[in-house]
């Protein structure tokens, strides 16, 4: 079945990791992260890379699409859409078995519904004809091309700029597109209370804090990743560079980011519920299971 591709989804703080490690062991496997923010070098706990579940029953899992950029550089859904079909035909080309893992819904989306993503080059001629019009312009044109449903479309002007250029490319070249090779989805969602969601928020939150989280975010600051570049990554790196600019307390950054991530584990559900009306059949297997359990339940289904 090496045309099938397994995906485990769910929101944060679930224990995907662990579950997709433990089901590529099994399956003679290899991990494809579906997370838009750990592909960033040097960004570890604050990304939540868990780099330590890939290593079970004394053996490594590879994972891809994990460490491939710097924070410098900007990353979207249609690099990632090439970089998940490169990851898929290379472990189905030796014989493994791919499993997608993350909780980014629109990578997730864009893999199993199947997005045509343009796959443009950087044009800075036409960048260049960009740059009289404001942002409010450029976001009624982005808007002419198609549904703004996506607004980290308009978030920053690089961003802004970017998908003007994607549509200006596609409307100019309609083959050009990142096409993925056909595949077979089975698709699983870790799925908890809500209240338990919360407690493993909480005390994932404590951990990383303990573990160094805030001398992360003060390592990136110090290697020159600017400080408005930071925020932009969102949830934990926009609160812990707000306190060490000294912006707000330790006591408020901790009450301000926990209060946002239940908020965005909240968002990821309203994502994966909108897939399933879509068409999309997401399995939920029971988190609160041992992983043992939840494992054998995957495999049992393939």
């Amino acid at each position: 079945m090496s045309n099938t591709l397994i995906t485990i989804l769910g929101p944060t703080a679930t224990g995907k990791t662990a579950l997709a490690a433990e089901v590529a062991w099994r399956l003679g496997g290899e991990v494809i992260s579906a997370d838009s923010r750990q592909v960033f070098r040097g960004m570890d706990l604050g990304t939540g890379k868990d780099l330590a579940d890939y290593d079970i029953h004394g053996t490594h899992i590879p994972y891809h699409v994990i460490d491939i950029c710097s924070p410098h550089e900007e990353y979207n859904a249609y690099r990632f859409m090439g970089d998940f079909r490169d990851a898929f035909a290379d472990i189905v080309g030796r014989g493994r078995q791919p499993i997608l893992c993350g909780g980014t819904g629109l990578y997730l989306d864009a893999v199993i519904r199947g997005y045509h993503l343009p796959d443009a080059p950087v044009d800075p001629a036409y960048r260049a004809t960009l740059e009289p019009y404001s942002d409010e312009e450029l976001t009624a044109r982005l808007a002419s091309y198609i549904p703004l449903h996506n607004h980290t479309d308009t978030e920053t002007r690089d961003r802004l700029v970017r998908a003007l250029e994607i549509q200006e490319f596609a409307q100019r070249h309609p083959d050009a597109y990142i096409q993925l090779p056909p595949m077979e989805h089975r698709v699983y969602g870790v799925s908890l209370p809500r209240q338990a969601v919360i407690d493993r928020i909480e005390a994932r939150l404590r951990q990383r804090l303990a573990d160094g989280m805030t001398s992360e975010v003060q390592r990136l600051l110090d290697e020159g990743v600017p400080p408005e570049r930071l925020m932009r990554f969102g949830l934990e790196y926009r609160h812990v560079t707000r306190y060490l600019l000294g912006q707000c307390s330790l006591d408020d950054m901790f009450r301000d980011l926990f209060t946002d991530i239940r908020r965005f584990a909240k968002r990821q559900m309203t994502w994966f519920r909108r897939m399933e009306r879509c068409g999309v059949p997401i399995r939920w297997i029971d988190g609160s299971l041992p992983l043992e359990e939840k494992a054998g339940i995957i495999i049992a289904s393939f």
